[in-house]
C-alpha cells in the first residue's frame, strides 16, 4: 500500500504513523530510509524524531486542526451586542464611526467584552446574528435638487391632502430585490384607497 499523502490520513493513523516512524529511527534506521519506507518527506521525520527526542511520545500525539467551534463570545455578550446594534448607532455608544461596520463591531466587542477578535470572526458574528452588507445608498447624477424641493414642498402636499380625503394610505415603493440587470425605474409612488 502506497501512501500518497500522509495529510489526508485520520488523526489517529498519522499518530500511529508518528510512532512507527520514530521507533524505526530509534532502532538504528536513517531518517533518510524511514522517509523512503513509510513514504514521507525526510523533514517530516527530522521535525517528529527532534520533537520525540524534547518531550517524548506526548510531543507526538495529534492535535485539533481547524478554527475552533466554541465561540469566544458568551450568550449573554452576544445578545448584548446585538442589543446595542440594533437600538443604536455608533456614535450614541461613543465610536467614531456613522454606520455599523464590521471595525465598528470589532471595537464595540472590544470595549464591552474586553476580547480582541479579528475582521474576519466579526463577520462570521455578524451573519450568524443575521446582519448582512448593504451596498452604499447612490446618488443620481441627474437629480436636480430644485425640483425635488418643488415636488417636496408643492406637489407632494398635494398628493398627501387628496389621499387624506380618500381615506387611502401612501405607500413608497423602491426598485430592491431586483435583479442587477433589471431595467427598474426611480422610487415610485403608490396610492391605495381602502373600501
Amino acid at each position: 500500500m502506497q501512501i500518497k499523502d500522509a495529510r489526508s490520513l485520520p488523526s489517529v493513523a498519522q499518530e500511529d504513523l508518528r510512532y512507527k516512524v520514530v521507533t524505526a529511527v530509534a532502532k538504528g534506521m536513517t531518517q533518510t530510509k524511514a522517509a523512503e519506507v513509510f513514504n514521507v518527506s525526510r523533514y517530516s521525520v527530522f521535525k517528529w524524531t527532534k520533537a520525540h527526542r524534547n518531550g517524548g511520545k506526548v510531543a507526538l500525539r495529534s492535535r485539533m486542526r481547524g478554527r475552533p467551534a466554541v465561540s469566544k463570545l458568551k450568550g449573554y455578550e452576544a445578545a448584548s451586542i446585538v442589543r446595542i446594534i440594533t437600538d443604536s448607532c455608533p456614535e450614541q455608544v461613543k465610536l467614531p464611526f456613522v454606520l455599523w461596520t464590521r471595525e465598528a463591531v470589532q471595537m464595540l466587542i472590544a470595549r464591552r467584552c474586553g476580547l480582541k477578535i479579528s475582521i474576519w470572526t466579526v463577520g462570521r458574528y455578524l451573519a450568524r446574528w443575521g446582519f448582512t452588507p448593504q451596498k452604499p445608498a447612490r446618488r443620481a447624477y441627474e437629480k436636480n435638487n430644485a425640483e425635488v424641493n418643488k415636488w417636496l414642498k408643492e406637489e407632494y402636499p398635494a398628493i398627501k391632502k387628496r389621499a387624506a380625503k380618500l381615506k387611502a394610505e401612501i405607500h413608497w415603493e423602491d426598485e430592491t430585490g431586483m435583479r442587477s440587470d433589471h431595467q427598474a425605474g426611480t422610487l415610485g409612488l403608490l396610492v391605495v384607497k381602502h373600501p
